[in-house]
């Protein structure tokens, strides 16, 4: 196996200004939907509350570059939950329908619970409540899952790469072990976070061999367990090709041994190809849970993405491979009001063109190399 190299990033770049409106542009900031230049609406916002984690997965915060010299973003540069409820208010009424917490490790975020009360309280134009979620390692969950429930959060997406300890723990790189992870399912479970998602990044050579057993364990219980393949975010994970398993062959490993059989998709710009489980008569058998698959790699979604990406310290991405994000924070501190602030996002959003993944395999190895844009780190911006 050849030497990796993996470049040390400074994710923190300055972010880029605000567009202005095109001559002969809305004169106004719109309301209601957006939609950006390919005609995709603006309906998932992922908040990302902390570049923190506990853990130190190699696909994502490999110990090599995020040890005990890496540099966090000072707490004053964070975003403070109000600037954030702020900011998502001005997205719903822009289309967003879902948040998503995400980090970093959400849960690290110190009173986590207060924001969710917070965001919990906005409705859509038409009074409707959002479809609120986190995800999570589940490393504190087990003991805060009842709270974050009592604090208005609905849903829940826990990572679990492995079932056997020795695997999962080698991927964590922090000892952590499976039996953790499984309690703070329990207790998500039992505190009424669902239905929960169980994510699975597969990286060949580590753990796919992973994927049958979690798919017994999982099978008989209302949750939906979802394989990612391996992605190319940011410039430290050393990503390559050929430690990609396609979703294809992923789904090939389970049904040699247990019948899966397509299901629809659950809203428009869902990530994944959702599988159920099919019972002793052959049919779908929904008590049984289902399996998803995330093939951003073999097939690419960017046509239906939906989904933008707010940074801890605010900054607005418009795609998990972007190089630079447009900076919020600025015009919220520097007195910025309601409808600047609308006619910003619009100004973001509205000549958005992102379709990384739909081009990974026409882009030269340059352009694609991390080091020609160097890409955000999924640590700082979610997944």
């Amino acid at each position: 196996m050849s030497e990796r190299i993996i470049p040390l990033v400074n994710a923190f770049k300055p972010g880029l200004l605000v567009p202005a409106w095109p001559k002969g542009g809305p004169a106004a900031p719109p309301r209601g939907e957006l939609l950006d230049a390919l005609g995709r609406p603006l309906r998932d916002l992922r908040i990302s509350v902390t570049d923190r984690c506990n853990f130190r997965c190699s696909y994502c915060m490999p110990r090599e570059v995020f040890d005990s010299q890496h540099r966090y973003l000072p707490h004053a540069d964070l975003l403070s939950f109000e600037e954030i409820t702020r900011l998502a208010r001005i997205f719903v009424a822009h289309g967003v329908r879902k948040l998503r917490l995400t980090g970093g490790e959400p849960l690290l975020r110190k009173n986590i619970e207060s924001l969710i009360e917070q965001l919990a309280q906005l409705r859509t134009p038409d009074g409707q409540p959002l479809d609120l979620t986190l995800t999570t390692n589940a490393s504190l969950l087990q003991r805060k899952a009842r709270s974050l429930k009592a604090a208005g959060l609905q849903r829940i997406t826990i990572s679990l790469d492995a079932l056997d300890d020795a695997v999962f723990k080698r991927m964590n790189d922090v000892d952590f072990p499976v039996s953790d992870v499984l309690a703070g399912i329990d207790a998500a479970e039992a505190a009424g976070l669902g239905p929960i998602k169980i994510n699975t990044v597969v990286k060949r050579g580590s753990n796919e061999h992973q994927i049958v057993p979690l798919v017994r364990h999982f099978r008989g219980r209302p949750l939906a367990l979802r394989f990612i393949e391996y992605m190319d975010v940011g410039c430290s994970n050393g990503w390559r090709m050929d430690e990609v398993l396609p979703s294809a062959a992923a789904r090939q490993l389970i049904e040699a041994e247990l019948p899966l059989l397509p299901l629809p998709a659950s809203n428009a710009g869902e990530t994944a190809e959702r599988w159920g489980h099919a019972g002793p008569d052959g049919r779908h058998d929904p008590a049984l849970g289902e399996v998803g698959f995330i093939s951003s790699v073999t097939q690419a979604f960017c046509r239906d993405c939906n989904r933008a990406r707010l940074s801890t310290e605010g900054k607005v991405y418009l795609c998990l491979f972007a190089t630079q994000g447009y900076d919020l924070r600025a015009l919220l501190r520097g007195g910025a009001n309601e409808a600047d602030l609308a006619a910003a996002i619009a100004a973001i959003w509205q000549p958005r063109r992102e379709r990384y993944s739909e081009l990974r395999a026409s882009l030269a190895a340059a352009a694609r190399a991390p080091e020609a844009g160097q890409r955000i780190e999924m640590s700082y911006i979610g997944g």
